[in-house]
């Protein structure tokens, strides 16, 4: 497990940071994975063109708490730590895929497949330990028998892969290192990175507390010089026996800056470095824009909206007859010219800095809560789902910060990930008619607390008629047997029959199995290399062709029968018209009564096969549509008027948000997807809540309905993945293990093709395995990919080979600024 995938494991749900894991090898131009959405903002230059010395500052939310990167509480600081100062075998390339680190690791395959799987490290033999040991099978075999599970003194917090692993052996010499596993285990590059020495791994008492605030032993550019947490400062510098290009900074400090105050931490001129939010960059952005703009007042900031006229209100209160208001005003003024002058001081530093930005390798989530309630149904799910626009919410938050708008098709990889494939199709595109069916299918409709309310034969009581309640389901039957019916929708009204007998409904039970069948169907086939669905542009011609010919029909039926009803309006009292009336019905009755019993099993397979090709044109799996028959009420108004119910409760989901600073881009999706589910005639409750209980007391708990969180994107994610999607079960107590699930929604297949793919060598078979897994996580429908996170950081102009890093893991060694009059150029090089 590499310092990079630990880091990603700690999931940060609110806006910070999420950070990244590791696949492999370049990108062919026939690659489904494609290529990043964003590319690296990192200031590229060559070695020869980047100062030797200096110290730059990069700023944490808080210094780590652990050194340890296998313990629980290893975080961000953790892994940034791990990745400058011990070995990693791999590490991210800017495709996010894993690349073998030379500096440590001359070779690694697999010698041997049957009967066990055999890997093979070669080291570099120059590598060594800070102390002069090399690095070797030691290492190695301690680093297994401390994560394997089997000695529970050791406190890891995961032992995935490591479990797998037979025994560990020398090689020819002590370089070489033979790997044997018990099962065959497909992520076998994920194990020994970050590598720790047998000094912190041979013991208990060592790896539990002895690598939680020092290592005295590394491997590395760096080496751990300083950690002075009252002034909130760790210093890497320079490691003197380090063997690979050496290290172009002096000293690296990590400062403990919290997200509140960065941006004055950066006024001040503190970090070199630090990630920001849109707010703060925004600011950067207009810092640039004024520098250079002489004494002028900003226009932006606190004073930007003191207009002549609210000025002339205020010097009029000061000096008016009123004392009190006249001091109070005088304050407030007083208050504006501080932050005034604050602001302006602040810009002024902030134009020091550029923006350099990208994309994280994580993604942000809606999450359902499948446990219980109304989202305990899948097609209530499916319809949520359904009712999203992806690529607008991606737009809210992507484009006003220029980068790439594209919703993520994948929960298990990012675009440019060897594992990465749009599987969204599997549950169906944006179609708000057929979330509305969905709904209806699974008994919300439109009045539906009216209906049942009115159904309910209450008792009479003493004194008085039954008992009526008020509000929305309280009226009057209509009377001397005339029809009240509003025209709602109700499936299986009354005598449990379907409503329309034009139409065939299935009953609830039937209808979720077919559509539960289909979807597996087409999550099987979007899992396929090579099986996605097309649509030609003939195709998409002749289907065009189709509407607009149906639609004119429509009309001139419309028209024919508006000229009908106004003819035959003067006759309507006639009894002739009348016994034409009823012969006439009586004859169409017949008709049908006549074609529906000549309807036979051709009939029957015309039909299907039309409603299958239906679903696939609109970019969905059949199962994602509701049952031939579940029409959507036919006045769409009626849903947005008020929300659906069912056996008389109103169809509201709980939307759990976090209500700190730098959460507001959550908030702003989280609005946008409320006013898409109102369109289905779903409302939503928000609660916002602070950030330290946002996790803990309701996503972990499942205190929710609806949730906005994010997952780090994995180079492994048969490995890393499972945990998340895991089908819960019952633990030994009672309780429920969801482990990473929090949805709580899974099933025992899709921990099937996990634990397939983790077991299969073929690389492209297991990657299959995968998205195969992906199709299936999307027709489940408990959580909803929605757009790649952005990543902003604040850098110092002339910060090289450092910023916005993307998928790839940052070269410690390259990072420094550069010479005088030498601009970013290109890539580093081995000089």
């Amino acid at each position: 497990m590499s310092h990079d995938r630990v880091r990603a494991r700690s999931v940060v749900f609110l806006a910070t940071g999420v950070l990244a894991l590791p696949t492999l090898a370049g990108c062919s131009s026939n690659d489904e994975a494609g290529r990043p959405t964003a590319g690296q903002d990192v200031a590229p230059a060559a070695r020869d063109m980047v100062a030797d010395g200096g110290t730059m500052s990069w700023a944490l939310d808080a210094l780590p708490e652990t050194l340890n990167t296998f313990q629980a509480d290893a975080d961000a600081g953790t892994s940034r730590v791990a990745g400058a100062v011990l070995p990693s075998l791999f590490r991210l390339d800017a495709q996010g895929r894993t690349q073998r680190n030379a500096d440590f690791l001359e070779s690694a395959k697999v010698v041997e497949r049957e009967p066990q799987q055999v890997v093979l490290y070669k080291l570099n033999q120059q590598a060594v330990w800070s102390d002069g040991r090399e690095i070797g099978a030691d290492d190695f075999a301690a680093q297994w028998r401390a994560l394997s599970g089997k000695d529970t003194a050791y406190w890891t917090a995961r032992n995935a892969g490591y479990d797998r692993i037979e025994k560990i052996e020398r090689g020819a010499n002590n370089l070489e290192v033979r790997v044997t596993f018990a099962r065959p285990y497909a992520d076998w590059r994920a194990l020994f990175s970050p590598l720790y020495p047998k000094q912190v791994m041979g013991s208990p008492d060592t790896f539990n507390d002895g690598a939680r605030r020092k290592l005295k032993v590394t491997a590395g550019p760096f080496a751990l010089a300083d950690i002075d947490r009252r002034a909130g400062e760790m210093t890497l510098g320079r490691n003197p026996r380090w063997w690979g290009r050496p290290a172009k900074l002096d000293k690296l400090v990590l400062r403990e800056v919290p997200r509140t105050g960065r941006a004055e931490a950066l006024a001040k001129g503190k970090v070199d470095l630090a990630e920001i939010d849109s707010t703060e960059a925004g600011r950067i952005t207009l810092a640039g824009r004024d520098k250079g703009g002489g004494q002028d007042p900003l226009a932006h900031g606190p004073g930007a909206q003191l207009t002549p006229a609210k000025a002339l209100r205020s010097w009029a209160i000061v000096n008016g007859s009123d004392e009190e208001a006249a001091a109070a005003e005088a304050e407030a003024r007083e208050a504006t010219r501080t932050a005034v002058k604050k602001y302006a001081s602040e810009q002024a530093g902030l134009s020091g800095y550029v923006v350099r930005k990208s994309l994280e390798p994580a993604y942000t989530q809606l999450a359902l809560n499948g446990s219980e309630g109304p989202l305990a149904d899948d097609r209530v799910r499916r319809a949520v789902a359904r009712a999203l626009d992806r690529e607008a919410l991606a737009e809210a938050v992507l484009k006003p910060l220029g980068l790439p708008a594209e919703p993520v098709g994948s929960h298990l990889a990012l675009a440019g990930q060897q594992a990465y494939a749009d599987n969204s199709g599997a549950l169906g595109e944006q179609d708000t008619a057929e979330a509305r069916a969905l709904l209806a299918d699974a008994g919300w409709t439109p009045g539906g607390a009216l209906k049942d309310k009115l159904k309910e034969k209450k008792p009479k009581t003493a004194g008085g008629e039954a008992g009526t309640e008020s509000g929305e389901g309280s009226g009057q039957d209509g009377q001397d047997g005339q029809d009240t019916d509003d025209g709602t929708y109700i499936v299986g009204e009354d005598d449990g029959k379907p409503a329309d007998n034009s139409t065939y409904v299935l009953a609830p039970g039937p209808a979720a199995a077919y559509q539960r069948a289909a979807l597996t169907r087409q999550a099987d086939v979007l899992g396929l290399p090579g099986e996605a669905d097309t649509t030609t542009d003939a195709k998409k011609k002749t289907d065009a062709k189709q509407k607009a010919a149906v639609k004119k029909a429509a009309a001139k039926k419309a028209a024919a029968e508006k000229a009908a009803a106004k003819k035959n309006s003067t006759k309507k009292n006639s009894p002739k018209n009348k016994n034409v009336k009823k012969n006439g019905a009586e004859k169409v009755s017949a008709k049908k009564k006549d074609a529906a019993d000549h309807t036979g099993p051709h009939d029957e397979r015309k039909s299907a096969v039309k409603s299958s090709a239906r679903d696939q044109a609109k970019g969905g799996a059949p199962g994602a549509y509701a049952p031939k028959g579940t029409a959507a009420p036919a006045a769409p108004a009626a849903a947005v008027g008020g929300p659906l119910a069912k056996d008389g409760k109103p169809l509201t989901l709980r939307f759990v948000l976090p209500s700190g600073e730098g959460s507001e881009s959550l908030r702003t999706v989280a609005d946008r997807i409320s006013r898409m589910l109102e369109r289905i005639g779903v409302r939503t409750e928000t609660a916002k809540v602070s950030d330290t209980s946002y996790f803990k007391d309701h996503i972990a708990s499942g205190q929710y309905d609806l949730a906005l969180y994010s997952w780090p994107a994995s180079a492994f994610p048969a490995t890393d993945a499972r945990p998340i999607f895991a089908k819960p079960v019952p633990a030994a107590d009672g309780s429920l293990n969801v482990e990473q699930n929090y949805t709580r929604v899974g099933t025992d297949h899709i921990d099937q093709l996990f634990d397939q793919a983790m077991g299969e060598l073929d690389e492209e078979t297991s990657r299959s395995l995968v998205r195969r897994a992906d199709a299936r996580i999307w027709a489940e429908a408990g959580s909803i990919p929605l757009y790649q996170r952005p990543q902003l950081m604040a850098a110092r102009p002339n910060l090289a080979n450092a910023g916005a890093f993307g998928f790839q893991a940052p070269h410690y060694e390259d990072i420094g600024f550069l010479k005088p009059g030498a601009k970013p150029s290109g890539s580093p090089s081995a000089k």
